[in-house]
């Protein structure tokens, strides 16, 4: 009996020990724009698990990957394209053995307002937009805006419009461009959509007209800690994916 009670109480010091670094930990995440509304709930589920704190910044990719190539202190960062992360890779800043395809989204042409009739790609696109401003996020480095042109090219479409696009740093910036009715059209993720409801998708962009969208996570640093070690694992857990999937994303097995 007591020997029994001495592993239980051993056991539950253990735990206390264990537990005790987490909760005193901060979790700093750096997530595309576009995960905004899955972070949101994310972060609350995790701080209300663990008790850790999360601290979630989000901007374009491009603009978190080169923070991080600065020495901005990350733990964690969740890119919207393979490219970026490939970028931090390649300098040696990923912590070994946790970078994985996390989702997948897909790519949608939006209007001003819940009741936008659809329209096909092609004439039909130049004809809506008039002499208004196609909304973008910054195509040269964002990734929704190198998916976007990507697909415009695929179209044919490119060289016409390239004149009426309005580039904004990253694809919720975009968005609201359209929503606020600055822009009568708009190229962002299926996901912005669902996120935002003062404007609707008037057509989709089908996956073989862009290079395949994909989201990577990682963890920053060549050290691991427990918390961050947590996060990660939550982040593929059922309470993540639930979330993710209800924004609408597409969740990867692997």
């Amino acid at each position: 009996m007591r020997a029994a009670m001495r592993r239980s109480l051993s056991l539950a010091a253990t735990l206390v020990l264990l537990a005790a670094p987490l909760r005193a930990e901060t979790v700093t995440v750096f997530a595309a724009a576009s995960l905004a509304n899955a972070m949101a709930e994310i972060e609350t589920g995790f701080e209300a698990a663990t008790g850790t704190d999360v601290v979630v910044s989000l901007a374009g990719s491009s603009a978190l990957a080169r923070q991080i190539q600065q020495g901005a202190p990350a733990d964690v960062f969740l890119s919207a394209n393979t490219d970026w992360m490939d970028v931090l890779d390649e300098a040696g800043l990923l912590t070994p053995g946790t970078r994985r395809d996390l989702l997948g989204n897909a790519l949608v042409l939006i209007a001003p307002g819940p009741d936008a009739p659809p329209l096909e790609i092609g004439p039909d696109l130049a004809a809506r937009l008039g002499d208004g401003r196609l909304a973008m996020a910054l195509m040269a480095a964002v990734p929704a805006g190198i998916y976007g042109k990507a697909a415009l090219e695929h179209y044919g479409l490119w060289e016409a419009l390239s004149p009426q696009v309005a580039q904004a740093d990253n694809v919720r910036a975009a968005l609201a461009l359209v929503a606020t009715g600055e822009a009568p059209l708009g190229i962002v993720y299926a996901t912005d959509a669902v996120a935002e409801d003062r404007v609707s998708v008037v057509a989709r962009f089908p996956a073989d007209s862009h290079p395949p969208i994909v989201y990577p996570v990682a963890g920053i640093g060549g050290q691991d800690s427990p918390a961050r070690h947590a996060f990660l694992a939550y982040l593929t857990g059922p309470e993540a994916r639930a979330a993710f999937v209800r924004q609408g994303f597409t969740v990867r097995t692997e």
